[in-house]
């Protein structure tokens, strides 16, 4: 049996990861080791260490990381717990193969701690870009540290190509939480509400923003004009809570001085999959810097309004609006993206991210790839070599 180690640190990476880990689970050839850090552990952000643990998950280890600051010294800090604490967990228990995803320090912090242990690590959405967030730095480093690659589409599987991973590494597995949307039951409007606790007699906007990590300065600018532009709109309104990232608590506080102000309008510190996946599936429109607005919401036929530098780079679906961080921008872009044709051109496009089967072609990489001294030994690709300085 191969142990497959899987690194999960906030509602957001778990949510994605869910297909794989029941996958996993199910196959007869693996055991699982799940490994839990970052917000799952922290109050502030809802334990969503119990909603694993109710989904009927084992958690193997808990690895305590955050400090509960948002400084940048705190962010530095807290990768170099992260850090420590997985050096130590490794030192118990050596997983065959280690998991992580996207671009989270958490997970930098678990690929850097395997790297002396020789534990093979595959990531999940590498190739990817994201200019406004020191994100992309963390990402592409994860690229360097590990030794599979599932990538979201072809043309992110050629760009880890031309960093130098040899080809075979790469799988185009296409984004694994579109298979969430193949496979969760939505909950209808009544059930919704109820979670919520707002009425959805009008659809309703879904806002998630994050900071910007590369322009934290700015965090307090930023989410002001999003709360002037919101003032406009009269609809219900769905906050979901910020990332751990660094002046994320401004953000946050911001949303709950509107909800005060505003009894259409709620803050939700988790909603978990299938009711975030509820809310795409009825909301008018999507406004924020989430990449769940890039990947996931076209499969919903849901305009989104895109704001600022932390997307920069993606891959962009035919639902997104791009706009820059001033109100009257974004006041424009949410008119234009509730208006019926909006909608209806996005119907019958197919989602640039994938068909829903992420999980199968993941498992089945996981499975047959031989653990020995190739999988270590990394070579530089072609195009990797193509790419080098010349003297």
């Amino acid at each position: 049996m191969r142990a497959i180690g899987v690194i999960t640190g906030s509602r957001s990476d778990y949510g994605v990861y869910l297909p794989l880990l029941r996958a996993i689970s199910a196959d007869p050839t693996f055991t699982l080791h799940l490994l839990a850090t970052g917000t799952h552990l922290s109050p502030e952000f809802g334990m969503t260490i119990n909603e694993i643990e109710a989904d009927g998950f084992r958690v193997a280890e808990r690895v305590e990381a955050l400090l509960s600051s948002d400084t940048p010294e705190s962010i530095g800090k807290s990768m170099g717990l992260g850090t420590i604490g997985f050096a130590q967990v490794f030192a118990r228990s050596r997983p065959d193969i280690l998991v992580v995803l996207g671009d989270r320090f958490e997970m930098h912090a678990a690929a850097l701690a395997a790297l002396p242990y020789n534990i093979p690590v595959a990531h999940i959405h590498g190739g990817e870009i994201t200019e406004g967030a020191f994100d992309n730095a963390l990402r592409h480093s994860l690229t360097q540290l590990s030794h599979l690659h599932f990538v979201a589409t072809e043309e992110y599987g050629q760009r880890v190509i031309q960093m130098g991973s040899e080809p075979w590494r790469v799988t185009v597995s296409g984004a694994l939480s579109l298979d969430n949307v193949r496979t969760i039951k939505l909950l209808n409007r009544g059930e919704l509400e109820a979670r919520v606790g707002l009425s959805f007699a009008r659809p309703p906007i879904l806002v998630t923003f994050h900071p910007v990590t590369l322009e934290y300065e700015d965090t307090e600018w930023h989410v002001s004009e999003l709360m002037a532009a919101l003032q406009v709109v009269d609809l219900p309104i769905v906050f979901t809570m910020s990332n751990a990232d660094t002046n994320g608590r401004s953000i946050t506080e911001k949303m709950k001085e509107f909800v005060r102000q505003r009894p259409s309008a709620c803050l939700v510190d988790n909603l978990g999959t299938q009711a975030y996946f509820s809310l795409m599936a009825q909301a008018a429109v999507m406004v924020g810097n989430s990449s769940s607005g890039i990947i996931e919401a076209m499969s919903f036929e849901l305009p989104v309004v895109n704001i600022g530098t932390r997307q920069t780079g993606r891959i962009r679906p035919q639902n997104v609006i791009d706009v820059g961080y001033g109100c009257g921008e974004i006041v424009a872009a949410l008119r234009h993206a509730l208006e019926p044709e909006a909608r209806s051109r996005l119907r019958g496009h197919a989602n640039l991210y994938g068909d829903g089967c992420a999980a199968n072609r993941i498992v089945a990489k996981l499975k047959e790839v031989p653990l020995d001294s190739r999988l270590l030994r990394k070579r530089l690709s072609a195009a990797g070599k193509e790419n080098q300085l010349s003297p």
